[in-house]
């Protein structure tokens, strides 16, 4: 298994604030917005060059940020909570529910490098033409071109905000040259904004990438130390696969016990995440007894 834990001795954490005059007033006018959003990502450029980053468990997190943010289009109240327990301990073959099957499609859809075949498969029914039309947009910029990607989306799917976030996240992280989805536009983007055209869906696109970037910024700081925390007590933990668990706990949102199943038994797996959190390394996220699920 490809090791993918940050490094953390040897340099200092570098991952700092998003500098406050990128977000501290309004951005009014088209150019403006423009230009903060550009500076925005050239800071998340930056961060997700840094090793301290656990790079896929940050992109998961968001992906579950983004899902709150498309299930809120869809008229329902799941919260965090509700879409872990629907992915995660929904049965093999059972359905996990509308919420559920959209965390599932966001979750997909940052796990591996951006492609036609991979989205295709992430967003159930959504054709491969479709995606590579998606990912060939055109426009001046790189929120330009996933506001284009959002207008043609919906134009086509009324009811496809999800399908339209995850493409229009996926041409802009194309577009500035990032191989996975770091789901953003689609945390600041409200339901009346998704809406509106041409230049007015711009503006509100460069807006959506200021919020989007303020909960980035922080997380992935959150995340680093969290991240170090727990490759600091790797060598305390002396059960078989614990190297192996550790990967799986910088890549996953959340895992249950049984996500470890497949090199060490059940008593071990829940021992070890039990002594995880002993140590301080990782959360107990649900607060139950049972049916718990573990994260950094």
């Amino acid at each position: 298994m490809t090791k993918i834990r940050p490094k953390t001795s040897d340099a200092p954490m570098l991952v700092g604030p998003l500098p406050g005059w990128i977000t501290a007033a309004p951005a009014e006018t088209l150019e403006d917005a423009a230009f903060r959003s550009g500076a925005a990502l050239a800071y998340l450029h930056m961060i997700s060059g840094q090793e301290a980053v656990p790079q896929p468990l940050w992109r998961d997190r968001l992906a579950l940020a983004a899902a709150e943010v498309c299930v809120g289009f869809s008229g329902r109240r799941e919260g965090g909570h509700a879409l872990r327990d629907a992915l995660h301990l929904t049965r093999p073959g059972d359905h996990p529910g509308p919420a559920g099957a959209i965390f599932g499609q966001w979750s997909r859809a940052v796990a591996r490098p951006i492609s036609v075949a991979h989205l295709g498969k992430a967003m159930d029914g959504v054709s491969a033409e479709r995606v590579a039309l998606c990912l060939d947009a055109m426009g001046s910029n790189p929120v330009d071109r996933a506001a284009g990607v959002i207008e043609a989306v919906l134009a086509g799917l009324p009811r496809g905000e999800t399908v339209a976030l995850i493409l229009a996240d996926a041409v802009l992280a194309k577009s500035v040259g990032k191989e996975h989805i770091l789901p953003l536009m689609s945390l600041g983007l409200k339901p009346r904004e998704l809406r509106l055209r041409e230049d007015a869906l711009r503006l509100a696109c460069h807006r959506a990438v200021l919020v989007g970037a303020g909960q980035a910024v922080p997380l992935a700081a959150d995340l680093a130390r969290r991240a170090a925390r727990l490759q600091a007590v790797v060598p305390k933990l002396r059960a078989k696969g614990a190297d192996r668990a550790v990967d799986l706990f910088l890549a996953r949102d959340a895992l249950a016990p049984g996500a470890l199943l497949g090199f060490m038994s059940d008593r071990a797996a829940r021992r070890l995440c039990d002594r995880l959190v002993d140590l301080g390394a990782v959360r107990e996220l649900t607060g139950r007894d049972s049916f718990r699920l573990y994260g950094v």
